[in-house]
């Protein structure tokens, strides 16, 4: 067996273990990483990138639809959405097309394509900064030792003095629903050869939402079965109305408190459950189980390490260290939030902490963002979570209906909201919903972790007309001072 040694190990090229070996390999720290799969992991190949891409295509061919002269233009039925809107049976912006279509195949190409540029541009940074990288499925000897399997066979034995484990997550599957035929992961509704007419959706999560709204968009008949009382319920309400109104407008169909018994005997429906034990059949081409994420730990051999655990999840302290001397955890593997960009802090910190740099995990806020549509994004504490947390807490909200830019994108649904203490003014949290504001949680974030107070955002001058704006209004607003509501 041919044997190899090297400072640090990653186990996992994802968006954790690859940005950690690159930054330590930088640093001048050896660096062995990885991967049975492909380069990028979830994010990259099976669900961050791909999703939203498949997403943009959905919303171009909805859009599209609805500038179709003529209600036939919306396919399945449905309402035409935001600029698409038509009166009278002609598009409010004057544009009138035919009937569109979408060749399917050629968007999963696209997609497919998007995904390759990305994985072979972090291949080629591994590269340059000088990470061997081995393709093959690692198993853990001990807290120094793994031995990987390549796809020919052979087997090679890797030492080190410091082990990274990044091995992500992997799709929950649901008692009596078991992946494969009918039943399909996110994994496989990312690549349909042909979009099912009926699809179900196990979950109205952010996975569920958003893939269920793509499909919608698609053409698909789609129904949503969820146990909680309403969509999004990791998220607070009050946020998630407007994208509950948006899935009406859609005539995407909820079954709310309700719970799933398995497929009808023939395999063509879902059975359903509902709260007063009332049973009843969804029928269902597809049925997606979007049921939430679990940590990757089984089949690699990390119960031999008998570290500490968290439930499923490995325990990790303030710098990422497991229970085991220069052992290292980061990502899905370690539990919620399971964040890409979580990781990708984690790895970068861990790398930095081998080369012997001091750094501690404590960051103030970590975005979270839902591509629905509207798309929700918030970062901090929530109202609510800042009384649980025993904050005296002022907050105050700025609708897109009073915004500019948000009018002339066709979409003025939705608000921004500013949370922060009341005695000082520091800023804790913030929230949105609407269409494109994904792109604020940056500003959301940075706010947070340079400790800004409401009068730094209201005093800044933030360009108009831009979606922005409607975040200074609501640190004005909070101020009692809002000049445009």
């Amino acid at each position: 067996m041919k044997e190899t040694t090297t400072t640090l190990l990653v186990i996992g090229g994802g968006p954790g273990g690859y940005v950690a070996a690159i930054r330590a390999a930088r640093l001048g720290v050896p660096t062995l990483l990885v991967e049975a799969q492909a380069l990028g992991g979830t994010c990259l190949n099976i669900g961050c990138i791909p999703s939203k891409a498949l997403i943009h295509a959905a919303d171009a061919f909805e859009q599209a639809r609805g500038w179709a002269a003529g209600p036939a233009g919306n396919a399945g039925g449905h309402a035409a959405g935001r600029a698409g809107d038509h009166a009278g049976g002609h598009s409010a912006l004057g544009i009138r097309v035919a009937a569109p279509t979408i060749d399917l195949a050629q968007t999963l190409r696209w997609k497919d394509g998007i995904v390759a540029r990305l994985t072979g541009g972090v291949g080629a940074l591994l590269r340059k900064a000088g990470v061997r990288v081995l393709h093959g499925w690692a198993t853990l000897v001990d807290g120094k030792t793994a031995e990987v399997r390549d796809e020919a066979g052979e087997v090679q034995r890797i030492r080190c003095e410091h082990l990274l484990l990044a091995t992500g997550s992997r799709a929950v599957e649901l008692p009596g629903l078991p992946f494969g035929g009918a039943v399909i992961s996110s994994t496989e509704a990312l690549s349909p050869a042909a979009l099912p007419q009926r699809l179900v959706v196990v979950g109205a999560g952010y996975i569920g939402l958003e893939l269920g709204i793509a499909y919608r968009k698609l053409g698909a008949e789609v129904t949503v079965v969820e146990a909680a009382e309403r969509v999004l319920p990791a998220w607070d309400a009050e946020l998630t109305r407007p994208v509950r109104a948006a899935l009406d407008h859609l005539g995407v169909v909820l079954h709310l408190q309700c719970s799933v018994q398995g497929l009808t005997t023939d395999g063509l429906g879902l059975r359903v459950r509902t709260a007063t034990a009332d049973e009843f059949a969804l029928p269902a081409d597809r049925v997606l189980v979007a049921a939430g994420r679990r940590p990757a730990t089984e089949g690699w051999g990390l119960e031999g390490l008998q570290l500490e655990m968290a439930g499923r999840a490995v325990k990790i302290d303030d710098r990422c260290r497991t229970s085991m001397r220069n052992v290292w955890a980061i990502g899905d593997l370690t539990g919620e939030p399971m964040l890409a960009h979580r990781a990708m802090a984690q790895g970068e910190m861990v790398a930095e902490l081998i080369a012997g740099q001091r750094r501690q995990w404590m960051p103030a806020a970590i975005p979270a963002i839902c591509f629905t549509d509207p798309e929700v994004v918030a970062a901090g504490l929530s109202p609510d979570q800042a009384e649980a947390a025993g904050i005296d807490a002022l907050h105050a909200s700025f609708p897109f209906a009073a915004n500019g830019r948000a009018m002339t994108i066709g979409s003025d649904a939705g608000f921004v909201r500013v949370v922060a203490r009341r005695d000082n003014h520091l800023i804790v949290g913030w929230q949105a919903v609407g269409r494109a504001v994904s792109e604020l949680a940056a500003a959301f974030s940075q706010s947070i972790e340079m400790g800004a107070r409401l009068e730094d955002i209201a005093g800044t001058i933030h360009a108009h007309p831009t979606l922005g704006e409607a975040v200074q209004e609501a640190a004005l607003r909070a101020l009692g001072r809002a000049l445009h509501v």
